[in-house]
């Protein structure tokens, strides 16, 4: 497994493994790599002959600065994981080589999708993601993109993203991995309190008795 920082390196791997072996499978991350990235990479490697992961925290998706500065980081034990899980390639790169100084950046618009449920909490996420993916999906070139279903918004707006522009990329969505209580594993839940553990766990029990219910024939918003 190699470590990348540079953007012109990375493509001119990504350009020579399609040459040679034809397909590229990339998983963008954050870091702080859990089971649910994991399923990812695994997926990715069972069916693309060169494995991408890349570790970039983004700050443009990042509102408030304290939530950038209190993101959890932890590059080596990311990398040994990648590592472990079969990856050929990891970029890792520092922000002026996904935002070049000078440079004028993509600034996709998540448009009022991308205002409504997190956006509408967390007002310019949206479009930091969107220039974050933007530019890395321009830097490694034609490949598959493997996203979870867990951040549904995120997925919908980098598919709309995609199509929109005729992207060469392939975007493979995969499903939420969770713990055994129910919860969706994040790379947030770190910081969460063992109380706030558990009443986060009820939401995903709430919401499947509930979608039970209305299989069911149950329309009374009471029950």
């Amino acid at each position: 497994m190699d470590l990348i920082r540079d953007a012109g390196d990375l493509g001119a791997r990504t350009d020579a493994a399609r040459a040679t072996n034809g397909d590229v499978g990339l998983v963008p991350t954050m870091g702080a790599l859990h089971e649910g990235h994991l399923s990812l990479i695994r997926r990715a490697r069972e069916e693309r002959a060169t494995v991408v992961v890349s570790i970039f925290v983004n700050p443009r998706q990042f509102s408030d600065p304290s939530d950038l500065q209190r993101y959890p980081r932890d590059e080596a034990r990311d990398l040994a994981l990648c590592e472990e899980s079969g990856v050929d390639l990891v970029w890792a790169p520092p922000v002026e080589q996904v935002y070049p100084p000078g440079a004028e950046p993509a600034h996709p618009d998540p448009g009022p999708v991308g205002r409504m449920f997190e956006g509408a909490s967390r007002p310019g996420h949206f479009e930091g993601v969107l220039a974050a993916v933007h530019r890395l999906f321009a830097v490694t070139g034609r490949c598959s993109a493997y996203f979870g279903e867990k951040d549904a918004q995120q997925l919908f707006l980098i598919s709309r993203m995609v199509a929109a522009e005729a992207m060469s990329v392939e975007i493979v969505a995969c499903p939420t991995v969770r713990s055994p209580d129910g919860l969706a594993l994040s790379s947030r839940n770190a910081r969460l309190a063992p109380d706030e553990l558990e009443q986060a766990s009820c939401l995903f029990l709430a919401l499947s008795e509930a979608a039970a219910l209305s299989r069911r024939g149950e329309r009374d918003p009471r029950v």
